[in-house]
């Protein structure tokens, strides 16, 4: 089962048992404008919910990207590290960031799902 929750700092984790793989949302990449570099943990470090996963730059404005779920980091997105416009391209597919083994995942449950998401993002126009 794949399920996919959101934070009100737009980042999305897609779950898929206890794996989580987590991005920025596309209006947070719109926001953001056309990404230039990303910096990704190491694999196997240990991260909780709501610590700095990654850093992302663009030509606006350097922006940290959080973990909504704690976990041990199981792969990164070397992709968009070489490429960093691929966040741009697909920020809820191949523009991933970190991929988690969750350690905690009732952490979900404090997050939005699709429809609370777009509610919420509509809210801030």
């Amino acid at each position: 089962m794949s399920d996919i929750r959101f934070t009100d700092q737009h980042e999305w984790v897609r779950v898929d048992g206890d794996i989580a793989t987590i991005g920025i949302t596309d209006y947070a990449q719109e926001q953001l404008g056309d990404v230039v570099y990303v910096e990704l943990p190491d694999v196997g470090k240990t991260i909780e919910a709501g610590d700095e996963a990654a850093v992302v730059e663009s030509v606006k404005a350097a922006s940290e990207v959080y973990t909504p779920v704690s976990g041990e980091v199981i792969d990164v997105n070397s992709d968009i590290e070489a490429t960093p416009a691929g966040v741009n391209e697909d920020a809820m597919g191949d523009g991933w960031f970190v991929k988690l083994r969750m350690s905690d995942p009732s952490e979900l449950e404090k997050l939005m799902d699709e429809n609370a998401y777009k509610e919420f993002v509509e809210g801030l126009h």
